[in-house]
């Protein structure tokens, strides 16, 4: 483990560590506490609390099992079926950045990746190893860090005066696994408001690309937010099938006043056996070396587009739902539901899709109701309905 127990805000980025990935990968700028210390709030209980108003989210943590042995032979199924794809996303992405930042960009300059914590970690340090390699044709000064962003709550300021202050003429790009709704991209949006202006110190480090533009990098972007995306799919993308154990081994981030210190995270030691995050990066970065295809430009756009908003409308006018947080659309939301919250039902587009069987096994282990919708719900494969608990969601 490399995480460092640091809970001052002043410290050094150097003094902060990589969970369970190499320092080389990324550096996870997290105040990490003691899971003895943190509340086990069971899924029924925190659920309550969370629709009640009375807690939120960040506030609290039902604390990780191991995978079962079914729930590790899907993900090396996926993993299997999803490598080639995975790496040539990111050879794309890749390719992508080195075009638009290569004459921007220096040793002494680099770009700055910043993956948030933590589905965008895997993705981050894929394209940190990517962007890394001499020996591509699309290899490019950068370095690559992870800082929380929570709804409602927003990027943790903390962390990111501390990378401005580190990297004073970089550009920055922000990077996430996927978009399901598109409400991390608001919220990214809406913590980087106070520097739009374009005399703020910091404009050129964010807006790089426009005063309008959140430079927010996804594997995939169903919902049409993404700044830059390798593709619009909802697919299963390997390391959204699991939690910390691809993840470098850390926790959903907890709240932390920024007059405090950092956003908190806890170092799941327990769960070193049943880590796949090294072996994943390692995988698809093999098949990164392997492929012999030509790169490809990806288009950039500096709107979201917002293109699944009406179809979620929809669903919560259908099944009477208030508060949107209830929905959780794609492959990969729609399975972390399930493990973290307390579900009503999964909507499915077709009854046996291949990348939605751990989905399916998990709702027939559970005894959930599972609904074919065909092409109603397309471009999502599944969307998770959490459960009702107070009348007002």
């Amino acid at each position: 483990m490399t995480l460092n127990n640091t809970n001052t805000k002043s410290a050094p980025i150097k003094n902060y560590g990589s969970g369970s990935y190499l320092a080389s990968d990324v550096t996870v700028l997290l105040d990490i506490v003691n899971k003895d210390a943190v509340a086990d709030v069971p899924v029924s209980q925190k659920e309550a609390l969370i629709q009640s108003g009375q807690r939120h989210y960040s506030d609290m943590l039902t604390l990780e099992q191991a995978p079962s042995a079914m729930h590790e032979q899907l993900y090396i199924q996926a993993l299997e079926q999803g490598a080639t794809r995975t790496a040539t996303d990111i050879v794309n992405l890749a390719y992508t950045l080195h075009h638009v930042f290569q004459r921007q960009v220096t040793d002494e300059q680099p770009l700055v990746l910043i993956s948030l914590v933590r589905a965008g970690l895997p993705i981050g340090v894929l394209l940190q190893r990517a962007l890394a390699d001499t020996a591509s044709g699309y290899s490019l000064p950068s370095v690559h860090y992870g800082i929380s962003i929570i709804r409602d709550r927003g990027l943790d300021p903390t962390a990111l005066q501390m990378l401005l202050e580190a990297y004073p003429d970089s550009p920055i790009v922000f990077v996430d696994g996927w978009t399901g709704k598109g409400a991390i991209y608001q919220e990214l949006t809406r913590s980087l408001e106070a520097f739009r202006d374009p005399t703020h110190p910091n404009f050129a480090n964010i807006f790089h690309q426009g005063v309008d533009v959140t430079p927010l990098l996804t594997l995939a972007d169903p919902a049409g937010v993404a700044w830059l995306a390798a593709s619009e799919e909802d697919w299963l993308i390997p390391s959204g099938l699991l939690n910390s154990t691809v993840s470098g081994l850390i926790s959903r981030s907890l709240y932390t006043d920024p007059k405090t210190g950092l956003h908190r995270s806890v170092f799941y030691d327990n769960l070193v056996e049943s880590d796949h995050s090294l072996a994943f990066v390692d995988h698809i970065d093999a098949a990164r070396r392997e492929l012999s295809n030509t790169c490809q430009y990806l288009p950039m756009f500096p709107q979201p587009r917002y293109q699944t908003a009406d179809l979620i409308d929809k669903l919560a006018l259908e099944y009477n739902i208030c508060n949107h947080n209830r929905i959780k659309p794609t492959i990969a939301e729609a399975t972390r539901a399930i493990l973290r919250r307390d579900p009503e039902r999964i909507l499915l587009a077709t009854a046996n899709h291949p990348d939605t069987v751990l989905l399916r096994h998990l709702c027939t282990q559970r005894n959930i109701t599972m609904s074919v919708l065909g092409d109603k719900i397309l471009p999502y494969q599944a969307i998770t309905l959490i459960k009702q608990r107070t009348k007002n969601n």
